[in-house]
């Protein structure tokens, strides 16, 4: 059997499903990305085809058009790399929707689709309109209903379609949900779990007796609340001299428009000017490669997660399966997730003191809240472990090629 696996980024949210069908001997797969990304970790027994753009939207393209504009150049690139292959004979292809990549392909090949649907944006009551103070301009909300465009066709299209988590699922149009199955990408539990503490942290000392709270996102911006983390760490500082402070993750943002709403060249700028706090006490890492943050997440007294509604991180299950004890925002897909006084700790999204308290009080008492991390690693290793994943994608790929054959 075949498999053709398309994603902008390789190996995106496919690479735990990809690399156990690749080893498994019965099937072979193949991945198409772009060319930006051929020069990714290979994974064995996968071929690589790369797809380029040769087109997008400019600034004459209306704004609320373009997402849907770059999906379908994306879409193009992808089906000219494909038609131009050897040896392309999909039994079934995998794409991630949103990006137009797998939506041309219906043309080239007789396969079933299963789509992976990430996110289906929504004008309120989600992750536009959550911040007060970075309200949404009228076609950021009129823009919400264009960037579904790819999406929608590829509900249409598809056999079959994955999303992570019940509360992505909910915001997908009801009549469509009924093709998409909740079933996570996965985490690797035989990787992420608590390491023995390191002595050396980020390339420098860590003694026994310093305390080390965590912050880890893609982006330090206002979607995963970079801003709500700082002043939580101002009011820790204040009451503990002997906590550090580790941050994980790029300056830019990855998601939402931060710089439209600040002055400064980046919302880290913006937050670190505005807030004071003392750097000091401060480790910023930048982006780390998964062997530095598993040891971030071994030295974590307290991790702290925050985010607006939007898609869960895979650093909050990464730091839960390492028994990190979790403060986090109460926001609807971490409640998926936190069970407040059982695998986490929860506190609204903007209550910088609500969530000191929390961390402060594990910080006081870390044997009485270490059965917060044993249960968050319960939690991942019954809920979202590969050895739970990998077997139902494997069954719904199956199912996908029994439909359409039937």
């Amino acid at each position: 059997m075949q498999i053709l696996f398309v994603h902008p980024s390789f190996p995106g949210q496919f690479g735990p499903v990809v690399e156990h069908l690749a080893g498994s001997g019965d099937t072979e797969c193949v991945f198409v990305s772009r060319a930006e990304s051929i020069h990714a970790r290979p994974i064995p027994g996968v071929r690589r085809i790369s797809y380029a753009t040769r087109g997008g939207a400019t600034r004459t393209t209306h704004y609320t058009s373009r997402t849907f504009e770059n999906a379908v150049w994306s879409a193009h690139g992808v089906f000219e790399a494909c038609k131009a292959a050897d040896g392309l004979h999909p039994d079934l292809i995998v794409g991630h929707s949103g990006f137009g990549t797998t939506a041309f392909l219906q043309e080239l090949y007789g396969c079933p689709v299963v789509s992976h649907f990430e996110y289906y944006y929504r004008s309120r009551g989600t992750d536009l309109d959550f911040r007060p103070d970075q309200p949404p301009s009228e076609l950021d909300r009129l823009r919400t209903y264009t960037r579904n465009a790819m999406i929608l066709l590829d509900l249409e299209a598809c056999a079959a379609g994955t999303t992570p988590t019940h509360w992505q699922w909910g915001l997908l149009p009801e009549t469509l949900r009924d093709k998409v199955e909740v079933i996570h990408d996965g985490i690797d539990t035989g990787f992420w779990h608590r390491r023995p503490r390191p002595s050396v942290l980020a390339g420098e000392p860590l003694a026994p007796e310093t305390k080390v709270v965590t912050y880890v996102a893609r982006g330090l911006e206002a979607m995963r609340g970079f801003d709500v983390f700082v002043q939580v760490a101002n009011r820790i500082a204040a009451e503990r001299s002997d906590v550090l402070f580790v941050v994980v993750g790029a300056d830019d943002a990855a998601y939402g428009g931060d710089t439209r709403h600040i002055e400064e060249r980046t919302f880290k700028e913006h937050v670190l000017k505005r807030e004071q706090p003392d750097l000091s006490r401060f480790r910023f890492l930048g982006q780390v490669p998964p062997d530095t943050l598993a040891d971030v997440f071994s030295a974590s007294d307290v991790h702290v997660y925050l985010t607006v509604p939007f898609v869960l991180s895979w650093s909050l299950l990464d730091a839960l399966a390492c028994e990190c004890p979790v403060v986090a925002s109460d926001t609807a897909p971490v409640r998926e997730v936190i069970d407040h006084g059982q695998t986490g700790l929860l506190a609204d999204f903007f209550d910088a003191d609500g969530l000191a308290r929390h961390a402060l009080a594990v910080l006081q008492d870390p044997e009485g809240h270490r059965a917060l991390g044993q249960a968050g690693r319960g939690l991942v290793e019954s809920r979202y472990a590969l050895e739970v994943t990998l077997p139902r994608l494997e069954a719904l790929y199956s199912r996908a090629r029994g439909h359409a054959a039937g």
